[in-house]
């Protein structure tokens, strides 16, 4: 403590000032040379400079230095390193006396080091965040008396980095939270804001995403064609996938608003999407068109199944599998021509997205196609938006005290009984 009693005026008003200056905000660059060049003054070093550790790789690297920049080394390299690995402050009176020193520095900056005093810097939480060093003490070498003053100028460091990073993190944590919420406002306006009204039919969509955005997206809206029946689902979860079905669903209203019919929307789509989708995604999507006068219903399904046709009369299911591979997987050569399926008064066209059919309860049971089929059976005479709301009461009776991991669509599409 004698080192203390020692200090200037000048001395302790420079360490109250980076005290008083840590309090405040500031960046990471602004707050390393407050330190250091405090540390400099007070305890009369020619240099001083800040390694920060790289939890990724292991590695202290040169952030504050008067003329080297982001020089990178490995723990238990040089009286840097050798200060991480034992978390122990190192004062070494003659540098090149001292087989742990390594001059490699010294040889890239021209600068030549006769003493040095290093320090850890570690957090509230005991983790070391990096290392402190100071150069050359003018007029002689640092003693043991410099060092409780430097080891409070390194924890004062310390604790300043931590908050820096948790503030950085904060903020990047809301960066990304508005920017999933300026993204999930983008993806639910794509969606029907209300169900178009078709004689003689009952429809219904509901969008239950895993998070904020979703891979998922469904359409049931009028077009030239007729009714326009689409059910998406991007491979992964956030806003990537988000932005793939909203890019899919685009294009397809764009292509038949423009006269295309289903088989060239469906190609066209496909290819755009194989064409500007990143290596390992694509999009599995049911499309379909509905002419409500003739019942007829034809679609293409990229991946996406399997497709249930409840057929009330016989109280059984007819199922359609996905007619060609996932959409922008690869460019489509050629492709089935679309499928029909004929509405009797009472079918439903069930679609479902895979966060229905594979929602696990806690001991990793799936839902499963059957049980879908037996809450359609049971619940068909009721209306779409019925029918949804037991789906799902049915799954969330299911999987009990599970999350749901995966989005959760459906779009169901029913013919009245008595049109």
């Amino acid at each position: 403590m004698e080192r203390f009693d020692e200090l200037s005026r000048e001395d302790v008003q420079a360490i109250l000032d980076v005290t008083r200056a840590l309090a405040a905000p500031f960046d990471l660059a602004t707050m390393l040379m407050a330190v250091t060049d405090a540390a400099r003054r007070v305890l009369h070093a020619e240099r001083g400079s800040v390694w920060l550790l790289d939890p990724a790789t292991g590695e202290l690297v040169l952030e504050v230095a008067s003329d080297l920049r982001h020089v990178r080394l490995p723990i238990g390299v040089g009286l840097v390193g050798a200060c991480a690995r034992d978390r122990q402050p190192i004062n070494v009176v003659d540098c090149y006396a001292d087989p742990r020193f390594d001059a490699e520095t010294d040889r890239q900056s021209g600068y030549k080091t006769r003493c040095s005093l290093t320090l850890p810097l570690i957090d509230h939480r005991g983790e070391l965040v990096g290392v402190m060093q100071l150069l050359n003490k003018i007029g002689g070498v640092f003693t043991p008396g410099d060092q409780p003053l430097a080891e409070a100028l390194a924890a004062q460091c310390a604790v300043a980095l931590a908050r820096v990073r948790m503030t950085a993190s904060l903020l990047e944590g809301e960066r990304l939270r508005h920017e999933l919420e300026l993204a999930r406002v983008v993806q639910l306006s794509t969606l029907p804001s209300s169900m178009p009204v078709v004689p003689g039919y009952d429809m219904h969509g509901t969008f239950l995403p895993a998070s904020l955005t979703g891979g998922d997206t469904y359409d049931l809206t009028m077009s030239r064609q007729g009714l326009l029946v689409v059910l998406g689902d991007a491979t992964g979860h956030g806003i990537a996938p988000a932005l793939s079905v909203t890019q899919m669903h685009a294009m397809l209203r764009m292509a038949l608003r423009m006269g295309a019919d289903l088989e060239t929307a469906f190609r066209q789509v496909n290819d755009q999407l194989a064409d500007t989708l990143s290596q390992g995604r694509f999009v599995t999507a049911f499309v379909g068109l509905l002419d409500p006068t003739t019942h007829r219903l034809q679609f293409l399904s990229g991946g996406q199944g399997p497709i249930l046709h409840f057929q009330a009369a016989r109280g059984t299911f007819v199922t359609h599998k996905a007619t060609s591979f996932p959409m922008g997987a690869m460019p489509l050569v050629r492709s089935r021509p679309p499928v029909p399926i004929d509405f009797d008064p009472g079918d439903i066209l069930v679609l479902l997205t895979d966060g229905i059919f594979e929602f696990e309860d806690a001991q990793g049971e799936q839902f499963g196609r059957a049980r879908v089929e037996q809450t359609v059976i049971t619940h068909h005479g009721e209306s779409t938006e019925v029918l949804a709301e037991e789906l799902l009461s049915s799954v969330r009776a299911f999987a009990g005290a599970a999350p749901q991991i995966d989005d959760i669509t459906m779009v169901l599409l029913k013919r009245k009984a008595f049109a």
